[in-house]
């Protein structure tokens, strides 16, 4: 995955004090920064699990086989998206999951390694939407789409627990 900084919001030159109006909407646009110009399209990173007792089906409650349980193939995926969006994340804002789309095509068992990469395929205003794929080897165990929504991580977390 491809390391740079995070872009900085542009700021419009103030004409002296600013008007709370002016002030809100600074504070507004710092919030929500232009998500294509620090996330474009193309960007991607990669996971990888070696599979374990933990990670089956039966230990995870998905399922009575001895193999990678969908729910880990679908937290592996998702691993994937994070981190392609980790080290561009302005200061305070964070990326949730919103929906997600996944084939899981073919049983890896315990011991294989399973890796995930994910693609940014599209930016629409905060939303972010990924291409996911996992293999094993050369063999494809699932692919789809996971859509993730960058917000600020404390207003995310007061509203969660009810606080206003």
């Amino acid at each position: 995955m491809e390391q740079q900084r995070p872009v900085e919001p542009e700021r419009e030159p103030g004409s002296g004090q600013d008007s709370d109006q002016e002030t809100g909407q600074r504070q507004d646009r710092e919030r929500a920064p232009e998500s294509e110009s620090i996330f474009p399209p193309g960007l991607t990173a990669r996971v990888e699990l070696t599979v374990t007792d933990t990670d089956t089906a039966q230990a995870v409650g998905s399922g009575d086989v001895p193999v990678l349980g969908t729910p880990r193939v679908l937290a592996l995926a998702e691993a994937a998206t994070v981190a392609v969006t980790a080290s561009r994340l302005p200061a305070g804002m964070t990326t949730v999951g919103m929906r997600v789309e996944l084939d899981h095509r073919v049983p890896t068992p315990i011991g294989r390694t399973a890796v995930a990469l994910a693609r940014l395929a599209k930016v629409d205003g905060r939303r972010l939407l990924f291409e996911v794929t996992v293999t094993e080897g050369t063999t494809t165990v699932a692919d789809g789409r996971v859509e993730r929504v960058m917000v600020d991580r404390q207003r995310f977390v007061d509203r969660a627990l009810g606080n206003p």
